[in-house]
This record gives structure tokens, sequence and C-alpha cells, in this order.
């Protein structure tokens, strides 16, 4: 699932490829505010989101990548992906699939999450920073390919990369590869933003949650 969050003063596009009922534990966070906008969901992670939960209970606008092109007719219309990268000061992937991972490695740009990734201004890294808490089996962690992947994220991309942390797994192994925990993610992300421009450094505030 694609997210749009506000955290404090930063505004946030933020991707979930996880389990369902992820955007429901984001209440586990603290010390930062967090406003649930506009999810935009991918074809596989339509599997695990509870669509009708989000538009009927939540009262969200859910995008998926139909959307992508469907409302371009010429030049000058909104187009969702250079729209919402320019939106964002901050990305932010959790967790991130290993499927995603090589896409975003790759150059690959075949969706509306890897589309926006494509677009994200790299030369403008150090202020629109880009944070991924990469999740999959450990078997897939530890496979070299992941490694190489992750190499391209973090030395090539600038990407700030948030560890997997040992759990039991979707598969029932226990092991490493399970995403680092929400409050650990914001956390660092927190600590991200405060080496932002001051003008978009967020604020001291208590936790706000809606959605």
């Amino acid at each position: 699932i694609f997210f749009r969050y506000l955290v404090a003063n930063e505004k946030i596009v933020d991707c979930f490829h996880g389990k369902r009922g992820d955007y429901q534990t984001i209440a586990a966070c603290r010390g930062i505010s967090i406003r649930l906008r506009n999810p935009v969901v991918t074809n596989a992670a339509k599997t695990f989101a509870d669509l009708d939960h989000l538009k009927n209970h939540l009262g969200i606008g859910v995008w998926t990548d139909e959307d992508e092109w469907g409302h371009w007719k010429e030049n000058g219309d909104p187009i969702p992906h250079i729209d919402l990268m320019k939106w964002a000061d901050i990305l932010l992937i959790a967790p991130l699939s290993a499927n995603t991972l090589a896409k975003i490695a790759g150059g690959f740009a075949d969706n509306l999450v890897t589309c926006i990734l494509r677009a994200w201004p790299v030369a403008n890294i150090a202020a629109k920073p880009v944070f991924v808490a990469p999740a999959m089996n450990t078997h897939m962690w530890d496979h070299p390919l992941t490694t190489k992947h992750l190499n391209v994220l973090r030395d090539e991309l600038h990407f700030h990369i948030i560890p997997p942390i040992p759990k039991v797994l979707a598969c029932g192994d226990f092991g490493n590869g399970a995403m680092e925990e929400l409050v650990n993610i914001a956390k660092i992300i927190k600590q991200g933003c405060a080496r932002l421009p001051q003008t978009i450094q967020p604020p001291k505030t208590r936790v706000e949650i809606l959605g």
C-alpha cells in the first residue's frame, strides 16, 4: 500500500508492502504527529489491504495503479507520480519487499510506487531523504542479490536503510527479516527530520493520530 502521511510539519510519502492492518499499527508510534492521507494501493498489496475499511470506515480515498494515467488527457493535466514526488518532503517505504527492492535497484518504473521512486530527485536527497525498512524471509535477506541491491540504494542513491530484526516471520520461521518496529522507525524518521532544512523541521508536539 502506498500511503501519504503528514508527520508533524513533514509531508511523507509512505509505501506499505506488508501485512493486513499495518496502517492501524501506526498508532504505536510515539513522539511524532501522523495523519493518514490518500493511500495508493499496488496490485500486489490489494491481497493484504482492507480497502473497504479504508474507504467506508475511515473515509479515506484510495489510489490504484490504474489512476496513474486514468485522468491524463493533455499536457498540464495531473500526473500522480510526479505530483506526489513534488508534494513529499520525505519518502518512507516500510516494509520494503525483496521484489520492490530489486525494482528500485534496477530502476524499474512499473507501478505508481516505483514511478515515484524513479522520479525522486536523488541530486537533492539531503533535503528530500528516503528511508527504507526491508522485510522478507531470512533466506531472501541473506541472498547475495539482496546485499547488492541494498548497496545500490545506500551507496548510489543515498537512501537510509533501516535493517530488519529477528522475529517470527510470516512463514512461521524465526529469523532475521522482520520489519523494524514502527516505534523505532518513527524515532529514526524524527531524527532524520532534525537534520532537514530549518523551514521544514517538525515541532515538538504530542502524538496525534487521525484515520
